[in-house]
């Protein structure tokens, strides 16, 4: 079975800073982009960023450069972010995400597009930033 697993959100002051875990089970990251998507309460789930396995290049929505870092351990399966100076809203529900169109999450991820056709999905994992 396959199955995308969040993990690390929790509460957290602004300034401060969290490390969120995607772990994959019944596939490897190979040929995938990994992407985390958020959604704020009330607003439309938007893209964060992404890593693509095939060349490891990262890409970032404005609103988090500078601030979240993106990595893999394909070792582990598994994909990081980590937040940085995080601010009151960032607070949402991040998902991860894999997708065999590397371009389409990167369309996803760094423009105002939105499209969920990805070919796995996780559950979400709740990050809550206090002012």
């Amino acid at each position: 079975e396959v199955q995308l697993v969040e993990s690390g959100g929790g509460l957290v002051q602004a300034g401060g800073s969290l490390r969120l875990s995607c772990a994959a089970s019944g596939f490897t990251f190979d040929g995938y982009a990994i992407g985390w998507f958020r959604q704020a309460p009330g607003k439309a789930r938007e893209g964060v960023s992404c890593i693509s396995s095939s060349d490891g290049r990262t890409y970032y929505a404005d609103s988090v450069k500078g601030r979240f870092t993106i990595s893999s351990d394909n070792a582990k399966n598994t994909v990081y972010l980590h937040m940085n100076s995080l601010e009151p809203e960032d607070t949402a529900i991040y998902y991860c995400a894999a997708d065999r169109d590397t371009q389409h999450m990167i369309e996803i991820v760094t423009t105002t597009l939105w499209n969920p056709d990805m070919d796995y999905w996780g559950k979400g994992t709740l990050v809550t930033v206090s002012s």
